[in-house]
């Protein structure tokens, strides 16, 4: 049985678990909470590119992608930063749902699982 491998751990949460040749990443959201909806995904989005590579692998690799967002009527920008970033012929299985976040100033989060090779 391989062991678990936490990375980035705090008190309350790790920002990855790597098991069994599975990353599961925590829920990911911006650094800066004063940016529009794409420029937070973009933030988001380089956080889970910069954690997969710390386990070995990549967002072609991942296996399910769940996103939250605040206020649905900002789901095209999400969108807009997605679709730049998503690989070429690996788009990830997705859910897209409205919730409130932690922080009010937040406008999305990401949670990604990934295979790691």
């Amino acid at each position: 049985m391989s062991s678990i491998k936490r990375f980035h751990v705090a008190k309350r949460l790790s920002d990855m678990a790597v098991y069994n040749g599975v990353a599961y990443l925590a829920g990911q959201v911006p650094d800066d909470a004063k940016l529009d909806i794409t420029g937070q995904t973009e933030q988001v989005l380089a956080t889970i590119d910069r954690l997969l590579a710390e386990a070995g692998t990549d967002k072609t690799k991942i296996l399910m992608a769940q996103i939250y967002v605040a206020n649905m009527k900002e789901f095209d920008g999400m969108n807009k930063a997605w679709d730049a970033w998503v690989a070429d012929g690996n788009s990830p299985p997705r859910a897209t749902v409205e919730a409130r976040l932690a922080n009010p100033d937040f406008k999305v989060e990401i949670v990604v699982t990934a295979a790691v090779a």
